[in-house]
């Protein structure tokens, strides 16, 4: 199949693979590993992700880690002088991933400047004097910013999942070697599992996950219950951002040899993607109709993912790394 090849708003992806060098997969395949495809959550009956019940970028990002075989040092907490000088030290062993960040706030960014909640990752490649040089993924690289201005967006008092300020992962060293094909293969009873639902995943009150989220948006948007921040969220983020992680994770089970959750993904993908047209335009009526139409594909994919973790890898030349 074609993979879908272009702009999104990948950073954790992105950031992760700028952390781990030459050696790693490309963040298409990075993306899959963290889980994030797997599933759809309404989170307090408001905020629409087509990400997992109770994940989160952090939760991912460990996951990624991990089947890649690498290991990394993650700090936060403390005060704005302790996290720089934490900063500071981990450049001094190489790039450093820090996030979760609030992007209003990154000032370098045109029309920033006001904390709005929405997450970010960038890699510090270096702290030289009051100045902190980093790479964006959302298109800035070697960006600066005064160490002030970039604290007080790393701080992310604004954003919903983040437990401690200044988070960090340095020290990134590979421990075992893993290709793309066992990475994702190891990932796969994770893909199953986000695609359940667990009473012990940690989530606001009156969130609904997969089909239940799913109607339940298609009602709102059938009644006119989408606020103005909610639409645009879904507009320039959630559907875009969606469809690419279902068309990447699509292109890895393919490539890895596992056709037939490959199919089913490519189908979500292509149903999600299509919705961005009546969304734009306003047409709710065949908005909904997508979502609801979205819906049922969860517990279909569970049941084939199910049965593909239980059964024997594949064989032959399959190769995931198609995405680098």
């Amino acid at each position: 199949m074609h993979p879908y090849i272009g702009s999104g708003p990948y950073c954790f992806s992105n950031s992760l693979a700028m952390a781990l060098g030459e050696d790693a997969p490309s963040p298409s395949v990075i993306e899959v590993l963290t889980g994030s495809p797997f599933g759809f959550q309404l989170l307090a009956d408001e905020v629409p992700l087509f990400d997992p019940f109770g994940w989160d970028p952090e939760i991912g990002l460990d996951s990624a880690i991990d089947v890649l075989g690498y290991t990394c040092e993650r700090s936060d907490g403390g005060d704005a002088d302790e996290a720089l000088g934490r900063l500071r030290a981990g450049t001094e062993r190489g790039p450093v991933l820090v996030g979760p960040m609030d992007m209003g706030l990154l000032l370098h960014q045109p029309g920033s400047g006001s904390a709005t909640g929405a997450d970010h990752y960038v890699v510090v490649l270096a702290v030289d004097g009051g100045t902190v040089v980093f790479h964006d993924p959302h298109g800035h690289p070697y960006a600066t910013l005064p160490a002030a201005e970039f604290l007080e967006a790393w701080r992310g008092e604004e954003v919903a999942y983040l437990e401690e300020p200044f988070a960090l992962r340095t020290s990134f060293a590979r421990r075992r070697e893993v290709s793309a094909h066992e990475a994702l293969r190891a990932s796969l009873p994770a893909a199953v599992s986000w695609l359940g639902v667990r009473d012990d995943r940690d989530v606001p009150p009156g969130s609904l996950a997969n089909a239940d989220g799913l109607e339940r948006l298609a009602d709102q948007v059938g009644a006119g219950e989408l606020g103005t921040e909610i639409r645009e969220m879904l507009e320039k983020f959630s559907v875009r951002v969606g469809a690419r992680r279902l068309s990447d994770a699509a292109v890895a089970l393919t490539g890895a040899g596992y056709p037939e959750p490959g199919r089913l993904l490519r189908e979500q993908a292509a149903l999600l993607g299509g919705l961005q047209y009546p969304l734009v335009t306003g047409d709710d009526a065949a908005f909904a109709t997508g979502l609801r139409r979205l819906a049922p594909t969860y517990g279909h994919l569970r049941e084939v993912l199910a049965k593909t973790v239980a059964g024997p890898a594949p064989s032959g030349g399959a190769d995931a790394t198609g995405l680098r």
